[in-house]
């Protein structure tokens, strides 16, 4: 039996609390998608669906079911929708025009730039109101991992959400991963040769686990003098301690190998990215559980380190095991062809449905986003693109893109100026206000 006091002091804290929870209510009008096929991302199609979006979430996920009161209803019967799709590897943000330098801050420039720039952060160069996010959102891209390039260590990518004016309103995760190249740009930032590069990782790696150690006898100068800023040491001893994942650009089978084993050796949450002759280890990459970035169309051996590089590369590493990513490389005008990466991933021997997961579910978990990112199920970020058939065919096209609960215009750069020059008779020619000439 509860004492007169004991229920006095339980309705006192339930008054107490009674406002919180208020404000923990959905408040926004609830968006309805309905009678659409949903394809959540990690499990099988639910037919006839009907998704609600409030708050930026996803509140429920049911096969039929009615729309609730007072919600703004979207008929989706006869379309298709998944996730919105993330992409990965590209300065998508930090580049506006590759050949004009003072828009491209993907990396600093100069013959005496440091190959180890652990501290510098796609974040601090992102432009939300960069002319290339339209075009990305329009074909079913809503989150991009931004990311820095060039030297050994390039830096710190950042995960953004393609919404909005400023910064804070795109901002999903600061720290997305670090980034590492052992292909031939890192080998050659290095001095050229594969042995260097690693020596100089192993160097640095060394230098923060010491920092990391004994971070007061640093600040006291009583260290030995260590390779690297404090502000890169910062950063390494965020990936050794496992906080951050460490993306390493490897390419050739032998590489992929010694990546690996560098991740053995100093804890690191790898992910390989590009691996170009992954196929041919695979059963290595699925034996050490790290996920490959992968660009499905990537077949040509462009380097000597890709002679083995092969269209079927994404397949076969699913097939082994291989937790797979894929990307539409590193340019950062091309994650409108994500969704085509992808369907000629299936085309060489990948399911739709792991595809689909490695744009969407797969680059959440590799990020540590899943518990927001990459399904349709309630309580995500409500972050989904409804498609008028299968995203994968060429002939299909994003009828809706919501971004955090907001339908998002699909409105482009290019759009604007069809529009605007589709009728030449409407549009002045000649200097400004003189006459149009008398027909």
């Amino acid at each position: 039996m509860i004492r007169p006091v004991t229920r006095l002091a339980l309705l006192a804290a339930l008054v107490a609390l009674a406002p919180a929870v208020a404000l923990a209510q959905p408040v926004g009008q609830p968006i309805a998608l309905v009678g659409g096929t949903v394809l959540p991302g990690d499990g099988p199609a639910i037919e006839n669906a009907t998704v609600i979006l409030q708050d930026g979430r996803v509140l429920r996920v049911i096969a039929g079911g009615a729309p609730p009161a007072g919600a703004r209803t979207i008929d989706c019967a006869g379309t298709v929708l998944t996730p919105g799709f993330v992409g990965v590897g590209s300065p998508i943000g930090l580049v506006e025009i590759g050949l004009e330098p003072s828009t491209d801050d993907e990396a600093p420039e100069g013959d005496d730039v440091d190959p180890v720039r652990a501290s510098f952060s796609a974040a601090d160069g992102y432009n939300p109101r960069s002319t290339l996010i339209p075009v990305a959102r329009r074909w079913g891209v809503t989150s991009v991992v931004s990311t820095p390039t060039g030297g050994l260590v390039a830096g710190t990518s950042a995960w953004m959400d393609l919404r909005g004016a400023t910064l804070a309103d795109a901002m999903v995760a600061e720290r997305a991963a670090l980034h590492v190249s052992l292909d031939d740009g890192g080998v050659e930032a290095s001095g050229g040769a594969r042995a260097s590069a690693l020596g100089l990782l192993r160097e640095v790696l060394d230098d923060a686990r010491l920092y990391r150690q004994r971070r007061a006898s640093f600040d006291r100068r009583g260290l030995r003098e260590l390779s690297v800023s404090h502000l890169d040491l910062d950063r390494l001893a965020e990936a050794l301690a496992g906080d951050l994942p460490v993306v390493i650009r490897v390419a050739r089978a032998s590489d992929i190998t010694r990546a690996l084993e560098l991740g053995r050796a100093y804890g690191l949450r790898v992910v390989l990215s590009g691996a170009e002759e992954g196929w041919m280890v695979a059963r290595e990459i699925a034996a050490a559980r790290v996920p490959v970035i992968v660009q499905p169309l990537t077949n040509l051996p462009s380097q000597f380190s890709r002679l083995h590089s092969r269209y079927d590369n994404a397949a076969l590493l699913r097939a082994a095991g291989v937790t797979v990513i894929l990307s539409a490389g590193d340019d950062a005008h091309g994650q409108r062809n994500l969704r085509q990466e992808a369907g000629n991933a299936i085309a060489a021997g990948m399911s739709r449905e792991d595809a689909l997961a490695a744009l969407t579910v797969e680059p959440a978990r590799a990020f540590g986003l899943e518990d927001r990112y990459g399904t349709i199920a309630p309580g995500r970020v409500a972050n989904l693109v409804v498609w008028t058939g299968d995203p994968f065919e060429l002939t299909t096209w994003a009828r809706h893109v919501f971004i955090r609960g907001e339908d998002v215009p699909l409105t482009t750069r290019q759009t604007l100026l069809f529009e605007r020059y589709r009728d030449l008779e409407a549009v002045p020619r000649g200097q400004r206000g003189l006459p149009r000439p008398a027909r």
